[in-house]
């Protein structure tokens, strides 16, 4: 396989596995360093590997979709970018709700003795709607709390504080000083910088 091509088939299996809950073979498309950055929790693959583990097992339910990607290549190193949507459902003051957020993955990888694998996964989150499973019961949502989150993730994060979850609140957006960043940072790590996020 090409390089791009075999980035793509990675990119596609992260999606596939995670959500089957493959996690030993979820685990093979990161090397050892790999870093996980989301809404809820910000770590080490294994670490992130755990606490969907134990999310699974208490009900959280989150799903990926992937659609076209961009991936650019210098040495053995790689950034891609992937459109995809994440869906969530959990109940939200006692009413059961779907959540689903656009974006992007912005992805760090690296070949390392012939095999690509994933360094560090950062999500652009550009927007997201709620939508109640039974649109006739009533919901209210806490105003301020929502407002609290940025626009670009604030219905899943919202979601996400209800089922016990503490929520990163700088994740880079549709626009921004975090996105600008981000895109520094991922030339940065082609030029040969180092992999970890920004931000923590």
């Amino acid at each position: 396989m090409t390089d791009r091509t075999a980035i793509r088939d990675l990119l596609e299996n992260w999606v596939l596995w995670r959500d089957a809950g493959l996690w030993d073979r979820f685990r093979t498309l990161w090397h050892d360093d790999g870093w996980m950055m989301a809404t809820w929790t910000q770590g080490p693959v294994d670490m992130f590997i755990d606490i969907s583990k134990a999310g699974f097992t208490r009900g959280v339910r989150i799903l990926h979709f992937l659609g076209g990607t961009t991936i650019d290549v210098q040495g053995n190193r790689a950034v891609a970018q992937t459109r995809m949507t994440i869906e969530q459902r959990a109940p939200i003051h006692g009413v059961m709700c779907d959540v689903v957020c656009t974006g992007r993955f912005y992805d760090l990888l690296e070949k390392r003795d012939g095999v690509w694998g994933m360094v560090l996964r950062q999500p652009i989150y550009e927007r997201d709607r709620l939508d109640k499973l039974d649109p006739d019961e009533p919901l209210v949502l806490d105003k301020a709390l929502l407002a609290g989150f940025p626009e670009g993730y604030r219905h899943i994060a919202y979601l996400q504080t209800q089922i016990g979850y503490t929520v990163k609140r700088d994740m880079p957006g549709l626009v921004g000083p975090e996105l600008e960043r981000l895109y520094a940072h991922g030339a940065a790590w082609l030029a040969g910088g180092p992999a970890m996020p920004i931000g923590g």
